[in-house]
This record gives C-alpha cells, structure tokens and sequence, in this order.
C-alpha cells in the first residue's frame, strides 16, 4: 500500500456466528442479519464471515470457524479490524470467564477488536463495559449450567415414566416410536431418530426368533455355571449375530447378560460427561433406575441367577486403579506381551471390559504400565471419533431432507441412506493420511458388497477431527478395490467435490409437475 493511499482496513469487518442445537432461535441467519445491520449504521463493510452451525460454545474444540479465526488473526492474514458478534454467548459459553476473555485478547493484541452487536454496551476498555461483559461471559457459562442440569432432571423423570433416553436397542428388543397420548406410530430402525419433540421412544419386544435366542443365551450360561468364551463360539458357529449385525464378542455376551432392559427395568446416568467434559463411569448408587418401566422378556429369577455368576468379575470392579494396573504387570512380566485375548482368558486380572471402563480403554492402562503393543491402535481412536461425526453428519442432513418434504431413512449397519425409497447413498468417511514421503491421502476401502447410487465420500482434516469437504460420486455397484483422493485430484474428480451438504440436500427435493393437455 502506498502512502498516498487510505488504509480502507479500519472500515472492513468479519462476522462470527454460531448456533447450537438447542437455540434455534439463535439461527445463523438472524445472527447476520443483527450484524449486518448494526454494520450498515457504522458505515463497515462486512468482507468475511465465519460460521459455526450446530456447535455447542462450552470450548473451542470442534469449533472450526472460530478455531480458523483465531488462526487468521495469529497470522496477520486479515484484512478487516474488527470481528462483528451477534452477543457475549455467541462468542462462547466457557466454564471458565477467563477462556473467553483470552481468546478475545488474542484478536485485540493483533489489532483487530471484537464488538458484541445485540449487546447494550459497547466493547471499549472502560471500566463499565469490562464489568458487564465479565459479567455476561459468567452468566453464559451459567446457563449451561443450569441447563444441563434440568436435562438431566428431565431425562430422569423420562426413564421412570419408561420412556428411551438415547441409546440403540439390544437383540431382543426394538424401539417403538409414540404420541404424546403413548399410542404407537412405528418401530424405528437403527440410525432413525424422533422427529417431533412431543413423541417418545419407547422399548418394546423384538421378533419372536430373537427373543428366544436371548432367553437361550441366559438359560445356556446359568445351566453351564457362566463362562462367556465358549457361549460366544458357539453363537458365532451357529451363525447368530449379534444386533450390530457382527459376531459375538465376549464383551457383548457380558453386556448382554447384565442388561436390565430384559427384565423391564431401564438404568440411566452409568456415565456421565457434563458440559463437554470427559465420561466418567458412576458408582451403582448414582444410576437412575426405573423398575418395571418397560415389558420384560427375562424372568427375574433366571436374570439374578446369571448376576450370581459375575460375583467374581464385580469383586474385581472393587479393584483400585493401582491394584488393575499391578495386575496387568504381573501378566506381561509372566507371558512377555499383551492382548485381548490373554487378559480376557486369565484368572489374574479383571477382563478388558473393566480395563475400558477404568481407564478410557485398554491403550491407555498399556501406556501406564509402560507397555508398547505392536498393535498400533491409533486408528481404532480416530474410527470412534468418526463414527459419532457420522451419526451428528446423518441427523442434520435427515432432517434438512425432511424439511423439503422428502424421506431419508439410515442402515446404520451398512452405512446406506436411502432417500425417497428410491437414491442409496453409501456415506463414508475417509481419515487424512500420510504417504511416505509426507504428503496428504485420503483412502476409501470399497466393499464388494456395497451396492450404491451415490457414494458420498466425507474427507476429513488432518487432524481428524473437522470435515474438510465431500465429494458426491457415482456409486458402482459390486465394485471392489481402494480409491484414493489427493491434495490435487485433477479437474475430472473435482467436480464431484463440494463444500456443504447442500448439493445432496436438493437431490431429494420434490418438483411438481404442471401436467399440460397433449394436443
């Protein structure tokens, strides 16, 4: 810029928006027409806008606009001075006031000042103005707060009334969607969610073949004297699978087994993880109970009779973590390695089932006791972190079909959304890569059997955490073989790539046709 020309920097700003899933009040859209506005009067052009939709503002994590943000600020690679927010809640609900205010700092160190449009104050450093913010950013953090805890309170009332708070049904068992009144409307398959706020989700039994394989299940290992090794290979010989459509793991038996759905008793608050912090396992007596809220498939008799055989697993649940972890020593000083197997087949310690609840997962009581499997579990992580992407990715995009008027139903099992009975769409996503020599690659493992019209392939960033873009690509049916995606891909391939959801969306849009007389 040469020194005859005005800097136009100061009458240039960026917008911020966000909306959580709870607020729809707070859309995006009304957001920007605040900011607009309070744009206009000041006499600012608004050259970039940054939205987070859907996100909730207790943390920056997962937060990719306002995490690009900060970016662009630290980097000077702005070229705007002001950084325009609909109000203090907006920019963040943080447990911490502090967190607000430091990232807020951050912009202003670099020069460029954050204003609060919806607010009565106005962002200067006067002292009125650092009192009633600190104030606001507190009481932001305190409605989530306060809001947490009325969900809990409500969902604790649901599940005493024998109504589902989350969760998938078990084999045996399917979950059936009522009215407000408790009449039944239909039975939801796995992925598919309410989508009126009055109806409920409630448990009912499964088909008659599944219920006998469960009471088969119970009666098998009471009159056997427990043991869930054996009981899973005899499952998986007989072909039964279990309601992931998979194997049976001795994990899964034991799930099974100390399910209380079977006897109508729903069990809430086994974990907890509040205002984005981590999940913790509960004590028994923090769990809320409702007996007898739902049609039992299991007498009582023969489901305590199969507790009576855990009897030496919850002794070792009574275990220190200290105590678990010199267990698990002993057991690699005796066999000179680890694995699932081992563990689970060895008297010494608890199972691994108890190891995951413990410690967050069998890699990291390795990691405590300085053990290093050759197993790499890393991509085991970041397939977990995936697969709840996945879940919040189909919700949002259901419900924007539903809204055109269209269906959208999701097989969790084959990851296939079926749109209007008629497009299948196999949504996958693809994890970032390192080749060699260092550069970036995105692989997508096709299944034989995955039969599609549209392969929608999700890529993601290279921390894995935030979507980068799709691509919409024509699906092959029984294609077999890897395809891989590059920094460049080359113009033909790029055309099926897309920055939102909102190509896919309109394919389920219904036209009406305006029938004209044939002459």
């Amino acid at each position: 810029m040469s020194p005859a020309e005005p800097d136009t920097r100061h009458f240039r700003a960026a917008a911020y928006v966000r909306m959580s899933r709870d607020h729809q009040q707070y859309s995006t859209c009304n957001q920007l027409e605040v900011i607009r506005e309070f744009a206009r009067q000041r006499n600012l052009e608004v050259v970039k806008e940054y939205s987070d939709e859907g996100k909730s503002g207790l943390r920056i994590k997962g937060r990719a606009a306002l995490s690009q943000l900060i970016a662009d600020v630290l980097a000077r690679n702005v070229n705007y001075t002001q950084i325009l927010v609909y109000d203090v809640s907006r920019w963040g609900r943080y447990q911490n006031p502090d967190e607000a205010a430091h990232y807020e700092f951050i912009c202003r160190q670099a020069g460029v000042t954050v204003r609060y449009c919806a607010e009565q104050f106005e962002n200067d450093r006067g002292l009125p103005a650092a009192m009633v913010k600190n104030f606001k950013r507190a009481m932001a953090g305190e409605f989530s707060r306060e809001l947490s805890a009325k969900v809990f309170q409500g969902a604790t009332r649901m599940i005493r009334l024998g109504y589902a708070q989350g969760g998938i049904a078990v084999l045996g068992l399917r979950r059936m969607l009522v009215d407000r009144n408790g009449e039944p409307k239909t039975i939801l398959n796995s992925g598919e969610q309410k989508s009126l706020q009055t109806d409920r989700v409630i448990f009912v039994p499964g088909p008659q073949e599944e219920i006998e394989v469960v009471r088969w299940i119970f009666q098998t290992f009471v009159a056997e004297g427990g043991g869930v090794t054996e009981l899973a290979r005899r499952l998986n010989q007989r072909g039964i699978l279990s309601s992931s459509g998979r194997p049976w793991t001795e994990c899964k038996l034991r799930n099974l087994l100390r399910n209380e759905k079977y006897i109508g008793n729903l069990v809430y608050a086994r974990r907890t993880a509040r205002l984005g912090g981590r999940s913790i396992l509960n004590p028994p007596d923090k769990w809320v109970r409702g007996e007898h809220a739902i049609e039992g498939i299991i007498t009582p008799e023969l489901f305590f009779q199969a507790q009576a055989l855990f009897a030496d697993d919850r002794q070792k649940y009574q275990y220190t973590k200290e105590q678990l972890l010199e267990k698990l020593r002993a057991l690699l000083q005796q066999h000179g390695y680890l694995s699932t197997e081992l563990i689970n087949a060895s008297s010494q310690t608890a199972t691994t089932c108890t190891y995951c609840d413990r410690f967050g997962g069998l890699p990291a009581a390795y990691q405590l006791i300085g053990y290093q499997p050759r197993q790499d579990y890393q991509h085991w992580e970041i397939k977990r972190r995936l697969d709840g992407i996945n879940q919040k990715l189909i919700t949002v995009v259901r419900r924007q079909i539903e809204k055109l008027g269209a269906t959208a139903a999701w097989d969790r099992s084959k990851h296939i959304l079926l749109v209007n009975q008629e497009i299948r769409v196999w949504v996958v996503f693809v994890r970032h890569q390192l080749t060699r020599v260092g550069s970036s690659h995105w692989r997508i493992r096709r299944r034989v059997q995955t039969q599609a019209d549209f392969i929608m392939a999700v890529r993601m960033e290279p921390n894995n955490e935030d979507i980068q873009d799709y691509f919409l690509l024509p699906g092959l049916e029984n294609a077999g073989g890897d395809f891989c995606f590059s920094d460049r891909n080359g113009i033909y391939l790029d055309a099926y790539r897309f920055q939102s959801l909102d190509f896919l969306v309109s394919l389920a849009a219904r036209v009406k046709l305006n029938a004209t007389p044939l002459s």
